[in-house]
């Protein structure tokens, strides 16, 4: 398994501690640059924190927030190379190389599903939409979505999935204990998102259901591999083809949703069927035996 190589001689939980602290600091740090941009005439005491990103112009704001991500990498570098004296590939994948075409197959199999859901949506309900293609814009954000999405994307994937599952799982000496507290870890994070004010705090179990299908996915396929892909296709076609006034991140989208924000057949779906279908499409496609074994058995 690589998050546990038996050659690896890994570090108390502690240093998963500072090595967190240290993530954060630099992710702080390349928050920075969002301060000069804000409107702060706009502020008043009901401003809330995502009313001051909106003063700042879509595709800049983005540009800002993803920037934020790539100032993590070097982070990276420095907590598992320096701190925890390990290979970068002890927490990315227990291959000898990356595999690409893992990140590629699930790029696409998951890009498919959310252009499906969107376009389905679209034709079933027009009146919920209004186009809000722009040449301009969109192809701003094009650039911008296709060069730093993926690494906002990836950056999560290592960070929770990689990097603090290691650190739970020797800690508590359990798979299962690793992939709990990761994924609800990085679950609950998106509790301050606007979409669960608007759709209900229910909604937080969509991304809990999400997260533990990425969690399980991980520690079966031995690789953060196909979970990379899934991610960076769920953000970058989102932030592509539909945006509305209450979620989290607004873009220049081809689409916009008008609709009164409600928690619907779509969000059930997709926790309910659409993430534990590609879970068992990864299970087939990639042969995974021996569950028990790697959902459950002891670290060291």
């Amino acid at each position: 398994m690589f998050l546990w190589d038996k050659s690896y001689n890994l570090k108390g939980f502690w240093y998963y501690i500072l090595g967190s602290f240290i993530l954060i600091l630099f992710s702080t740090i390349g928050q920075i640059p969002l301060l000069f941009f804000i409107d702060y005439d706009s502020v008043s005491i009901d401003t809330t924190s995502v009313d001051l990103l909106n003063t700042i112009p879509s595709n800049l704001r983005l540009f800002l927030i993803m920037i934020s991500f790539v100032a993590v990498l070097p982070a990276l570098w420095l907590v598992v190379k320096k701190l925890h004296d390990l290979p970068i590939m002890s927490i990315l994948s227990g291959r000898k190389s990356i595999d690409y075409k893992r990140i590629l197959f699930s790029f696409c199999l998951w890009g498919s599903l959310v252009s499906f859901m969107v376009i389905t949506g679209y034709f079933i309900s027009p009146d919920n939409y209004e186009i809000n293609f722009k040449i301009k814009e969109f192809l701003i954000l094009l650039i911008i979505a296709v060069c730093l999405i993926p690494i906002q994307t990836s950056v999560e994937e290592i960070v929770f999935r990689g990097y603090l599952m290691q650190g739970f799982g020797y800690w508590f000496n359990s798979r299962f204990m690793a992939l709990f507290m990761s994924c609800t870890v990085f679950g609950l994070l998106h509790i301050a998102n606007p979409e669960v004010a608007q759709l209900g705090n229910g909604f937080i179990f969509i991304y809990l259901i999400g997260s533990f299908i990425l969690g399980i996915t991980v520690l079966m396929d031995d690789g953060l591999e196909l979970v990379l892909g899934f991610h960076a296709a769920n953000n970058l076609f989102i932030a592509l083809l539909l945006t509305s006034d209450w979620t989290a991140i607004q873009t220049e989208s081809v689409l916009k949703d008008i609709s009164d924000p409600t928690f619907g057949i779509y969000d059930i779906l997709t926790g309910a069927i659409l993430y534990p279908a590609v879970l068992y499409i990864f299970s087939r496609k990639y042969s995974w035996t021996n569950w028990k074994e790697k959902l459950f058995s002891r670290v060291r």
